[in-house]
Formats: structure tokens, sequence, C-alpha cells
């Protein structure tokens, strides 16, 4: 059987064991109660289509993939003419995902972990579209999205993420169900979008303010926000600016930028 050849500057590992992914494929849930028509699922990066196989036997799924490389797309168009234009060769990170899906979609994929951080802001960023994501990615990575307040792993995309989903850690992945065998350890996650539909504070200072603090997690609030509370004429003797960022949770932080927001427009005044 042909293969493809993994790229370094691509980042890809191709996953081999069936179990595992068929284990990815199983974790999303993807289902509706209001309608019957099969729902748009994205998966991002196919490669040769481990994940792809498994897809394409779940019926309630109408599959879209999504895959940059030239070598994987020749290959994917011989191993399942099934995918015949539901196949696109784009950048995922370019694509403009508003013009290929009118109504929401699902994600799945096994995403490459030098671009995984950019992967989920542009998530975010089309999070309305977004309800659920199943994805694998390095173990590290997977740690921080899912950690929690007051843990060492949490940070920018704990916050910025369990701001608007709900995120489960599943299961690792060990290196030896790769090929070629990454240097790192993977982790399969589920994110759903939770009901929040909005911050009730400025959204802009709020990843700002959650962003600055986290740069320096080591300092205390108090020194890591240092310019934004001299800009804004912040008084600091409440307690919350002598913790580190690691110790408040994502309401914590939407009560913070709110102070920082009435700072502002007192001074505007």
């Amino acid at each position: 059987m042909p293969s493809v050849r993994p790229k370094k500057s691509l980042g890809q590992h191709f996953l081999t064991d069936q179990n595992i992914a068929k284990a990815i494929v199983d974790a999303l849930v993807c289902h509706s109660e209001t309608t019957a028509t099969p729902i748009p699922v994205l998966e991002v990066g196919p490669g040769m289509g481990v994940l792809t196989q498994y897809l394409l036997q779940r019926p309630e799924i109408n599959l879209t993939a999504v895959e940059i490389d030239h070598e994987s797309i020749d290959y994917l168009h011989k191993q399942f003419p099934q995918l015949e234009g539901r196949l696109l060769q784009d950048d995922f990170l370019r694509m403009n995902l508003g013009k290929v899906f009118e109504a929401p979609f699902r994600i799945i994929g096994n995403f490459p972990y030098n671009i995984s951080s950019q992967i989920f802001f542009k998530i975010l960023e089309h999070r309305n579209l977004i309800p659920e994501v199943v994805c694998m990615i390095q173990k590290e990575v997977a740690d921080r999205i899912a950690g929690k307040p007051g843990s060492k792993t949490y940070g920018i995309l704990s916050v910025l993420l369990q701001a608007w989903y709900d995120i489960e850690y599943l299961f690792p992945v060990g290196s030896g169900a790769f090929a070629p065998p990454p240097k790192v350890m993977s982790a399969v996650i589920r994110l759903r979008r939770n009901s929040r539909q909005s911050l009730d504070c400025n959204e802009a200072l709020f990843k700002t303010i959650v962003k600055q603090a986290f740069n320096q997690r080591r300092k205390t609030l108090r020194n890591s926000l240092k310019t934004l509370i001299i800009d804004k004429g912040i008084d600091t003797d409440d307690a919350v600016f002598d913790l580190r960022p690691e110790r408040l949770s994502v309401a914590d932080f939407i009560v913070l930028t709110n102070r920082f927001s009435s700072a502002g427009q007192l001074q505007d005044e």
C-alpha cells in the first residue's frame, strides 16, 4: 500500500494505532436531538486518513476534511473516493470558515503540535460556530488546557478556552502509536461549548489582562499588571493583587477586567 512521507516542516507524525484512532473518533459525541440531517464535521489534517476511515463509517456525520500537504491530498483521493468534493486543499489557519460552513460544525483531528495553540485561537474566534472539538495534541498542552485554577499547568490557554468551553482530558497516547514517533507524549481532549454567551466584560481587555498576567506568572498581579495598573490608576490595596495569576478562575478574571474597565471610565470622565 502506498504511503505518505512524513514532513518535518509540517510537524507530521502519523498515528498508526487503529484502536486509538477509533477511540478518538468515538469521542466525538456529535448528536442532534432536533434534526435527522447529518451533522457537519471538519477533520483538520487527515494525513493518511487514520481517523477519516472511521469518520466515514458514521452515517450521522457529514465529513469535510482540510489538508495542506499535496502528497496527503493525492493519497486521500485514491484511498477514499467518497471524499470527492469534500477534501479541501488549504491551510486551516487561513481558511474562511464562515464561507465553508453556514451552520455550526464540529472539529476533529490530530493537530500538528507546532501550530496547535494557533488552531485553538482560531477556534475561539469562531466559537459560536463550533460546539465541539475532539483532538490529539501534545500532552503538555493538553494538561495546560485542562488545568484547574491553582495548578502549575493552568495558564493563558486554560483561561481563554475554559471561558467558552467545558474541557475534558480523555486519555494519554504514547509515542509508539505514531510513525515516526514524536519525542513527546500526546493526549486526547474534548471541548464542548458551554452556555456562556458573553463574558459580561470588555473581552479585548480580558484577553490582554490574562496574557499579561501569565507572561510573568511567577510574579503577583501587582507586578505583572503594573503597566495597566498605572495606566488605569488602579488602587492595589485589594488582596487579589497579592495573588499569582494561576490562583484566579475565569470568573475572577472577569471581575478583575471590570475593575480595570470601571477605573478607565472614571479617568475618561
